[in-house]
């Protein structure tokens, strides 16, 4: 299993826009094709899918997953996690937030 947290954002964009490329690719789709369904440019997709972009919105990410026919990938990122025992106060309810005691 690889730790992600050892990237830098940077980092993590570029991989991203890779694997999107193959997402892309697989869907027989050109960057021109994703650019006309999104309305981004095609200079735009071309720098995420060769990793000169180091920034891309999240917003923008989604739109040119869904726009490959592939936005349910994402449910492998965002899989539920079993909650963890120390989010439940000693009375047994769910804690909503964090307060700090008063002085």
């Amino acid at each position: 299993m690889i730790d992600y947290s050892e990237y830098s954002a940077p980092e993590l964009v570029r991989m991203l826009g890779k694997k999107f490329k193959d997402f892309r690719i697989l869907a027989k789709m050109t960057q021109k094709d994703v650019a006309e369904m999104t309305g981004l440019t095609i200079p735009t997709i071309q720098r995420f899918e060769n990793g000169q972009s180091k920034n891309i919105n999240l917003s923008t990410f989604l739109l040119l997953m869904k726009a490959v026919g592939s936005l349910n990938m994402l449910e492998e990122l965002l899989t539920d996690e079993p909650e963890s025992l120390y989010l439940y106060s000693e009375s047994k309810k769910k804690i909503q937030r964090i307060r700090h005691k008063k002085r």
